[in-house]
């Protein structure tokens, strides 16, 4: 009976485990105006330098190294960070990564004031570029 019980539970847990993985995350709307917005900050070694350091400071510990959402405070949000180098993040514009980024929203925080100089939070657009598969 203890064993029947007991391997209930584990299936159960091994089920709801496997459905947050399944879960897809809450569309996030932009502004139009936003989505049009163009990066003024040439995608180069430099910017991408740049942004590979903000990244570090500011964002892999959620979002993890290559920004595949495996960072070491992940497990402990409400929303999984989501993978930056799937074709659904990449196919997004920059305006509307710039605009995720500022805005923030429910786990993820505004950078906007944070992160103040705009280059700097294009240039980590950039830099989440780098993550394509």
């Amino acid at each position: 009976m203890r064993s029947q019980i007991t391997i209930t539970m584990l299936t159960i847990v091994i089920f709801i485990t496997a459905a947050s993985f399944t879960i897809h995350q809450t569309p996030w709307p932009v502004p139009d105006k936003n989505s049009k917005m163009a990066n003024p900050v040439k995608s180069d070694a430099s910017s991408i330098s740049d942004g590979k350091t903000l990244w570090g400071k500011h964002c892999q510990s959620c979002h993890g190294k290559t920004g595949k959402g495996d960072g070491s405070k992940a497990a402990g949000l409400d929303t999984h960070p989501g993978d930056f180098s799937k074709a659904d993040f990449q196919g997004q514009t920059d305006g509307a990564i710039y605009y995720k980024i500022a805005e923030g929203r429910k786990d993820m925080p505004s950078f906007k004031k944070k992160i103040p100089d705009a280059d700097e939070l294009w240039s980590l657009v950039n830099y989440m570029r780098t993550f394509k598969k």
